[in-house]
């Protein structure tokens, strides 16, 4: 399973919301009968849930972006859009804090079922229901806030009243109905369970109740069934409510959507069908827009692949950062080089060695030989919780301890290690996903500047993301990894998903109270000049105690065919495909 991990921001890619704000015109469908478009990515769907933290990452999310709706979504700006054909929702008090969500009427799953007050509860309950176990939360969802609105909300037809514990800066990101119908996580635990509103019913009675014995099977069914990667036998696990449903999924391979018939709550998509083919070579993607067996390329973009992009007289392209940034991290609690524990638990001498190679690591030549040719302006990013350009960045840079990083250190790392006691060489497992041609670069980079320091790092490429389902692998096996946080909105918090201890997506062990405390004060912190230095803590304790270490900017690169219109790359995930419903065939052009 090749995964392409998700951001800060919201913590989680929101289930794409249709509608422009205001739009109040009678729904009419546009599909235009036989048409179909084929698009690629470097990865396709092969879990349904995104909300879990197996299922949480983009290519999951391109799917059922498509499949489903929200409450607002993001365009290119990127701004928060409103989505009131969907629903609404209304702020009700300040103190406290008080959200009331609608759905509107007469919207439904793809099985006839309502979608109500029953799916927005099952969002609270994963979302912010403090429902735990030994072994942690019942529901294995990628960024809970158990903390943040613990009552269990009121629920009347079609709607939820949120009430929270804390003034949280970020609420209107924060919930959605997410992409499982609740009925059909109740009829997989519970197959016994035939009619979906009496699903419905149990589930919300045991949510009100507290009866987690009850609500064990269903969290156990919403983790394990949604995970599919080809063609579902149960229509359960592939129910929509938005534009498109899943018609057929081929391992690895791709997956076809087709118009939802019943879908009326929204700008109707152009396309009968849409598959999105894998292609994780980007050089094969352009290769495949060129011989028309794809109309739209998109990917991790290297000079070579520009140069094919521009010298393609069939298609368009644009090119731009995303807000996704390519990183480092170190695993803290797995035996290895950068464990305490290896060292009889110096946490002094784990911390050196980390900082060591973290030293080595040439981010200037990456940035350089892999990313100038296709940004010129592209720089080194120094921050690990705010993309550059942004209000905050120069602040926290100026203050983080990133300027220790800011030159290869061959040295002082090697210092470092004569300091700790430790002798070279030290073997480093450094994964990258297998296939991923710039990240390969990036490795013979690392590996080859850290050989001059005394670390011998170890290609532990895989084809898979497998380190990032914590509920089956607790313990990262890899010492280093390289990849992307794609950021989904534009919300301050979140980044604790993966830095705060014990946290889902925190895949490397990392644990620092400092960290966890500051973070949390983010979330209810109203004041401009606090929300900075409280980021700049944060980010001091980070880099000093070597949790890993930033790289760049991604360089965006989107190709389509010039038969097809309507292509308007977002910076935010997910991309391309934000505005999927006004994709369409150019006029006089001929749909494949």
């Amino acid at each position: 399973m090749k995964r392409t991990r998700l951001a800060a921001g919201a913590g989680l890619i929101t289930a794409g919301a249709l509608a422009l704000a205001g739009c109040s015109v009678p729904y009419e469908s546009e599909v235009i009968e036989d048409t179909e478009i084929t698009v690629s990515w470097n990865d396709i769907i092969d879990n349904f849930n995104t909300a879990s933290t197996s299922g949480n990452n983009v290519a999951n999310s391109n799917v059922t972006y498509m499949t489903t709706s929200a409450f607002n979504y993001y365009n290119d700006s990127p701004e928060l859009v409103q989505n009131t054909e969907f629903g609404s929702y209304e702020k009700t008090s300040d103190d406290p804090l008080t959200v009331e969500y609608t759905i509107n009427e007469d919207v439904v799953w793809s099985d006839g079922t309502p979608v109500d007050e029953a799916d927005m509860l099952l969002s609270w309950a994963y979302i912010f229901g403090a429902f735990e176990t030994e072994d942690g939360f019942l529901f294995n969802y990628a960024n809970p806030r158990p903390e943040l609105a613990t009552q269990v909300p009121e629920i009347e037809d079609n709607k939820l009243t949120l009430v929270y514990d804390v003034p949280y800066v970020d609420w209107e990101v924060q919930f959605s109905t997410g992409s499982v119908a609740a009925h059909a996580a109740v009829m997989l635990a519970y197959p016994e369970i035939e009619d979906p509103q009496e699903a419905k019913d149990q589930l919300v009675e045991a949510i009100q109740n507290g009866d987690e014995g009850w609500l064990a099977p269903v969290a156990e069914a919403w983790e394990l069934e949604f995970q599919q990667a080809n063609t579902p036998d149960n229509e359960l696990v592939t129910l929509s409510y938005g534009p498109y449903i899943v018609e057929e999924l081929v391992e690895e391979d791709y997956v076809t959507l087709v118009a939802n018939e019943s879908f009326a709550w929204g700008p109707s998509p152009k396309y009968q069908r849409v598959t999105i083919r894998q292609i994780a070579d980007p050089t094969a993607q352009v290769q495949s827009l060129q011989n028309q067996d794809v109309q739209v390329a998109s990917g991790q973009p290297t000079p070579d692949v520009l140069q094919l992009v521009q010298e393609t007289e069939t298609a368009d392209y644009y090119t731009g950062d995303e807000a996704t940034y390519e990183h480092v991290d170190l695993t803290f609690n797995n035996g290895g080089p950068f464990d305490p524990a290896t060292y009889g638990g110096d946490e002094d001498k784990a911390q050196m060695v980390r900082t060591a190679f973290l030293k080595t690591i040439p981010r200037e030549e990456i940035v350089e030989k892999l990313i100038r040719p296709l940004n010129p302006n592209a720089e080194v990013r120094n921050s690990i919780l705010q993309i550059p350009g942004s209000p905050m960045y120069d602040p926290i840079v100026e203050a983080n301890g990133s300027a220790e990083y800011g030159e290869v250190d061959i040295e002082g790392a090697k210092q470092l290690l004569a300091d700790a006691g430790v002798e070279a060489p030290v073997d480093v497992k450094f994964w990258y996903p297998e296939g991923n041609e710039r990240r390969a670069a990036e490795y013979e980079l690392i590996a080859t500047s850290g050989a001059l320091a005394g670390f011998n790092v170890i290609d532990d490429s895989e084809p898979n993301w497998e380190f990032t389902d914590t509920a089956a692998n607790p313990i990262n096996p890899h010492d280093a990894v390289i990849f992307a946080w794609a950021s989904t909105s534009l919300a301050l918090t979140g980044t604790d998903q993966y830095l705060g201890t014990g946290q889902p997506s925190n895949f490397g062990g990392y644990s620092n109270e400092i960290v966890d405390q500051r973070l949390k004060d983010l979330e209810t912190e109203l004041d401009e000049d606090e929300q900075i230095q409280i980021q700049i803590d944060v980010e001091k304790e980070l880099w000093t105690d070597g949790y890993g270490i930033t790289l760049y900017q991604f360089p965006g690169l989107t190709a389509w065919d010039k038969g097809v219109e309507g292509i308007a790359p977002a910076p935010l995930a997910p991309y391309y495909f934000w505005n999927f419903w006004e994709w369409a065939p150019t006029a006089g052009a001929d749909a494949e």
